[in-house]
């Protein structure tokens, strides 16, 4: 009798086990289903400054990076922002402006190398007449408001360039605000008084707030300084990695919320886990050792590339896209459904991504975890990209009646 309640037992295990496993194989089948029927935007791509690091190449194919046209189309990747990234050095040295034109002619050479593959947009119209046309659009978000060198004339400037947001600083402290990477220094205690020009011209040109990399003073004065949503381009839930400001927190994402805006989920596994954002800084001290005897140019990237590559290999903590999963239900749970999306950070975070999110054709494994956990094909919709084009189109409004 035992014997025959031990058989019915495993029979039964493995029953359900083949259901889940069949349920599962549909549900990826409907999750790759819904990435090919519905746009997805990306807050947050870093080719141009992957291209200014390791040189020009040819994106229509499978390339070394991340994001590449192939990969974007099997994962249904449709509008990716492209990062216009600004280190803080050009701050010390001069030159950021120039630099950022360097970068958005990296873009403008993407798209006049493969016309039939790529368009930058200006706007969520132009974006949708662009998909609609088989091609993918690449708006363009600047990442270190340090470009625009003290002068507000320069937000309309590169608006006409074609960005569409600004993120107002990076790892220092800037003339606009202070960093969230920098706070033993807070130059500003939160946005200067230039700063707080800076966000009413945006919202009177019409380019979106981004409040990534912002401390947290920062983050609330721009809260009550703009009239319009604003949008956290790729950062992720503080929630689940304590302590780091880098990440939002309950109350900011309340906040954010109660302003219209959203938050755009950073796909790097240290991002989305604390166990793994605890393996990284060794790491990171080790390779910044092993430049410093080696006697090595930091910015010569292939000459410690290798080394730095094993060491994360070897020691980093990488986690599965059901992290990522975790974030947006975080928010959601905090928020509500409207106030989320995606902002993966490919080609910005190095080596760092989830084991089964190397790059764009892995969205349908978010969706998914999504699909898996509930998620109904309106809330995915809003999630890959109504949310973010809301507060698009609500900064070009109001532009348009100011």
């Amino acid at each position: 009798m035992k014997l025959y309640k031990s058989f019915l037992i495993v029979l039964s295990t493995l029953l359900i086990m083949n259901c889940n496993s069949n349920n599962d194989e549909q549900l990826m089948e409907k999750a790759k289903e819904l990435s090919q029927k519905f746009i997805i935007t990306d807050g947050h791509i870093d080719t141009p400054w992957r291209m200014h690091k390791w040189g020009y190449e040819d994106i229509s194919k499978r390339s070394p990076g991340d994001f590449d046209y192939v990969r974007a189309k099997e994962g249904g990747l449709d509008v990716p922002f492209m990062a216009i990234y600004v280190p803080a050095t050009y701050q010390v040295t001069g030159g950021a402006k120039e630099k950022a034109e360097e970068l958005i002619a990296i873009v403008e050479r993407i798209v006049s190398d493969h016309p039939d593959k790529f368009e930058i947009a200006h706007s969520p119209e132009e974006a949708e007449r662009i998909v609609s046309e088989g091609k993918i659009a690449l708006p363009m978000g600047m990442e270190n408001g340090a470009p625009l060198e003290g002068d507000l004339s320069n937000v309309q400037y590169f608006h006409d360039k074609g960005i569409s947001y600004i993120t107002l600083t990076h790892s220092e402290d800037n003339a606009i605000c202070d960093s969230s990477y920098n706070l033993g220094k807070r130059t500003h205690n939160g946005l200067s008084a230039y700063g707080r020009e800076v966000v009413k011209e945006m919202n009177r040109v019409g380019i979106m707030v981004d409040i990534s990399h912002v401390s947290d003073d920062a983050f609330y004065q721009v809260m009550d300084v703009t009239q319009v949503p604003a949008i956290a381009s790729h950062s992720s839930c503080r929630h689940f990695t304590p302590d780091w400001e880098r990440n939002m927190d309950d109350d900011m994402i309340k906040r954010l919320a109660e302003n219209g805006g959203v938050v755009q989920i950073n796909f790097a596994s240290y991002f989305v886990d604390q166990a793994s954002k605890d393996t990284k800084a060794p790491i990171d001290a080790d390779v910044a050792k092993y430049i410093k005897d080696n006697n090595l140019d930091p910015t010569d990237y292939a000459s410690y590339d290798e080394y730095r590559r094993e060491q994360y290999d070897k020691r980093f903590l990488y986690v599965s896209s059901e992290k990522v999963a975790d974030h947006i239900d975080h928010v959601v749970n905090l928020v509500g459904i409207d106030h989320v999306g995606f902002g993966s950070d490919f080609d910005g975070v190095g080596y760092t991504l989830p084991t089964d999110l190397k790059g764009p054709e892995g969205f349908p494994m978010v969706i998914f975890h999504l699909l898996k956990r509930g998620y109904t094909e309106e809330e995915i919709e809003k999630i890959c990209y109504k949310n973010v084009w809301r507060v698009w189109k609500a900064t070009e409004e109001f532009a348009k009646l100011n």
